[in-house]
C-alpha cells in the first residue's frame, strides 16, 4: 500500500524504514529542507537495524512538499510529538481526500486537533483520524539515516475519530500492522491508552537528581526502582478510573503488564522492558526543561488526563501533583497551559454531548 510518513524523528524513521522493509511504497515528509536534500543525496535510503540484522531500504520519496507526500496515500502516519501536532495538522489539512486515514501513534487526543484543522480549512473530505497507546516501535536513530528497532509492538489498541469511520480506518491501519491492531472504541478511549503520560512523569520527576547530575542516565534501568513502580501503578490507577467512569471497558492495558514476566500481554509483548534496558539506547542525556518526556508526556498528557477526569468526576491527585512539580521545574503553570478540553474547544460539552461528537464527528 501507499503510505506517507510525516516527521524526521526516531518514530518517523522507524516507520518509514519498517514499512519499506515490508514492501510498502513509502513517502517521507519533513520540514527541514537541508536534511531532506542530504537524505536525497544519500539515495533516499534508511538503514534499519533489528534483531535479524541490518537492512538497507529505499524510500519512494523524501520531500518537503506535504501535498506530494500524502497525495494518493491510503495511510498517513504521523508519530511526531504532540506539541508539533498543531503546526503539522494545519499544513496537512487542505490536502486530505476521501478515505484517507491519519494515524497518530500515540497522540494525546491529537485526533481532534487534526480533525479540527481539516474543518477549519474548509476541507469536506471524509477522512478518518486514529490514535493508539504507544509508538509501534521501541526505537532510536543511530545516525542521520540509520535507525535501530529494538521491539515492534504486538498489540495496538486504536481509537478512531469519528467512531462511525472505525471499520474502514481499522482495515487500512491493520494492513500496515498485521495482527497488531485492536479496536478500543473512540478517539478519547485511544487517548486514554497513552502509556507515555503514565510511565515517564514518575521516572523523570523522581529521578531529577541523577538526571541532572550524570551526563547520561537510563531512567528505565537504574531509574526504575520498586518505590517508583508503586507510584507508577497508582498513577495508572487514576487513568483506568477515568476510563471506567466514561464507560470504556477492559482491556485497559495497565502499565504493570509491561513489566510482568507472565499474564496478559502488553503492547510490546513480554520481556520488552528487559530488552529495552539491555539495548543501552535509553541511556541518554535528558534536559528536563526541554525533553519530550516533560513537554509532551507530563505537560500535555497529564493536563489532558486531569481535564477529562474533571468531566468524569474522578479524583487525580497524583496527576495533579506531577503537573505542579513539573511546572515548578520549568517555571510554568502546567495545569492551565497544557492540553485540556478547554484548549481543545470541547469544554462546553457534557459527557453525553462529547460522546456524540466522538461518534459522529463535527
Amino acid at each position: 500500500m501507499k503510505i506517507a510518513v510525516l516527521g524526521g524523528g526516531n518514530g518517523s524513521f522507524a516507520a518509514a524504514g519498517d514499512f519499506a522493509l515490508s514492501g510498502h511504497e513509502v513517502r517521507l515528509w519533513r520540514r527541514d529542507a537541508g536534511q531532506v536534500a542530504a537524505h536525497r543525496a544519500a539515495g533516499s535510503r534508511i538503514l534499519v537495524k533489528d534483531h535479524s540484522g541490518r537492512h538497507d531500504v529505499k524510500l519512494a520519496l523524501v520531500t518537503t512538499d506535504i501535498a506530494e507526500a500524502v497525495g494518493g496515500s491510503e495511510l498517513i502516519l504521523c508519530p511526531a510529538p504532540a506539541f508539533a501536532q498543531t503546526d503539522i495538522a494545519r499544513l496537512l489539512a487542505p490536502h486530505l481526500r476521501d478515505g484517507q486515514v491519519v494515524f497518530l501513534p500515540p497522540a494525546t487526543f491529537g485526533s481532534i486537533i487534526f480533525a479540527q484543522a481539516v474543518r477549519d480549512a474548509g476541507n469536506q473530505a471524509k477522512a478518518s483520524f486514529a490514535e493508539t497507546g504507544t509508538l509501534p516501535w521501541l526505537t532510536r536513530k543511530h545516525g542521520p539515516f540509520e535507525v535501530a528497532i529494538t521491539i515492534r509492538a504486538k498489540r495496538l489498541p486504536v481509537g478512531v475519530f469519528p467512531l462511525d469511520h472505525a471499520p474502514h480506518a481499522l482495515d487500512v491501519i491493520g494492513r500496515a500492522f498485521p495482527d497488531a491492531i485492536e479496536s478500543c472504541g473512540d478517539a478519547l478511549s485511544g487517548a486514554l491508552m497513552n502509556a507515555g503520560p503514565i510511565i515517564h512523569p514518575p521516572l523523570i520527576i523522581m529521578n531529577t537528581g541523577p538526571i541532572e547530575h550524570f551526563e547520561r542516565w537510563d531512567i528505565h534501568k537504574e531509574g526504575t526502582q520498586a518505590a517508583i513502580r508503586r507510584v507508577t501503578d497508582a498513577l495508572d490507577a487514576e487513568r483506568i478510573a477515568v476510563r471506567e467512569a466514561l464507560g470504556y471497558r477492559a482491556p485497559h492495558f495497565p502499565l504493570a503488564h509491561h513489566y510482568a514476566k507472565e499474564g496478559e500481554i502488553w503492547m510490546y509483548g513480554r520481556g520488552s522492558h528487559d530488552r529495552l534496558t539491555d539495548s543501552g539506547d535509553w541511556r541518554e542525556r535528558i534536559v528536563l526543561t526541554e525533553h519530550r518526556y516533560m513537554r509532551e508526556d507530563l505537560r500535555l498528557g497529564l493536563s489532558l488526563l486531569v481535564s477529562v477526569a474533571g468531566l468524569a468526576g474522578v479524583a487525580t491527585p497524583l496527576a495533579k501533583a506531577f503537573l505542579a512539580i513539573g511546572g515548578a521545574i520549568c517555571g510554568e503553570d502546567f495545569a492551565h497551559g497544557g492540553r485540556t478540553l478547554a484548549t481543545l474547544g470541547l469544554d462546553n460539552l457534557s459527557k453525553a454531548e462529547l460522546q456524540t461528537v466522538l461518534r459522529n464527528g463535527f
